[in-house]
């Protein structure tokens, strides 16, 4: 029997991706808006951060516990929303949710997720470990109230309303590979198959349309979208609701006007406006 893989860096699961995921997968999840200035620019300010050490401490025991909405985790490191992840293993999002419990800390589940709400809530029954629902304003309000309700309801406890994305980024390897959910995967938070189905009928037309996410999010994702309808969410959800894609002070002032519990600073990976900011600077 062949011996498993050993993974002990992230490198290590990123070389194990290429050799093993197929072109459509491989390039949704590693690829970035445009020419992916950002996307190496957000690599390059980790790599400028540097360590400044202190001695003598007494690191016998360490504790890296934060709070985040209240609720107690081991670090401040989280798992982000990451769409469609049963692409590249079958058990996806439920597997993710899983690790977050081992670890104790806050799971992001992508509103385009391959595994539903309730689905990936029962994978880690009496879990204390948060979950929180990453959400797009679809045009259909009532689709995306129903949302917040299902996450409510399965014990999530905050919503991540993303604001970055009122259309895709361009995405060129997803153009050039005509992106496409497989035929054997669906977006599980959705019986209507008009949302539930990627690329299947309007793949692509248009050259700049060719990306079947591209299509998807021009025909559901409402691109009207201003901090009148944050606040439609506040009203509609019962739990904190966060604003996910910030990036200047300005529009951080307007959040806190608006009223959300949160803002987490983002970029979207470098795969909504190529050549913005780094989100760790």
């Amino acid at each position: 029997m062949a011996a498993q893989p050993s993974f002990v860096s992230l490198d290590d699961f990123e070389k194990h991706a290429y050799a093993r995921l197929d072109r459509n997968a491989l390039d949704y999840y590693r690829s970035g808006a445009q020419d992916m200035i950002t996307v190496r620019e957000n690599q390059r300010a980790f790599d400028r951060i540097v360590v400044r050490p202190r001695v003598l401490r007494d690191v016998s025991t360490i504790d890296m516990q934060v709070t985040v909405q209240g609720q107690p985790i081991s670090s401040p490191i989280c798992i982000a929303p990451t769409a469609m992840q049963r692409m590249a293993h079958p058990e996806g999002e439920c597997a993710t949710a899983r690790a977050s419990v081992r670890k104790d800390t806050c799971m992001i589940l992508s509103s385009w997720s391959t595994t539903s709400i309730e689905d990936v809530a029962a994978s880690t029954p009496n879990s204390h470990a948060p979950k929180w629902l990453q959400l797009y304003i679809y045009k259909d309000r009532e689709a995306t109230k129903r949302l917040i309700e299902r996450a409510q309801d399965s014990g999530y406890t905050a919503i991540a309303l993303t604001v970055d994305t009122p259309f895709l980024g361009r995405r060129l390897a997803d153009i050039r590979n005509r992106f496409q959910l497989p035929p054997h995967l669906t977006m599980a938070n959705f019986s209507d198959q008009g949302k539930a189905q990627v690329g299947k009928a309007d793949a692509a037309s248009a050259a700049d349309n060719a990306s079947g996410l591209a299509a998807y999010v021009a025909s559901q994702i409402d691109p009207t979208l201003s901090w009148k309808h944050v606040q439609w969410v506040k009203s509609v959800a019962r739990i904190p609701v966060l604003v996910k894609g910030i990036l200047t002070a300005e529009d951080a002032r307007l959040a806190v006007d608006a009223g959300v519990d949160g803002i987490i600073v983002s970029n979207h990976g470098g795969r909504q406006i190529d050549t913005a900011p780094a989100t760790i600077d």
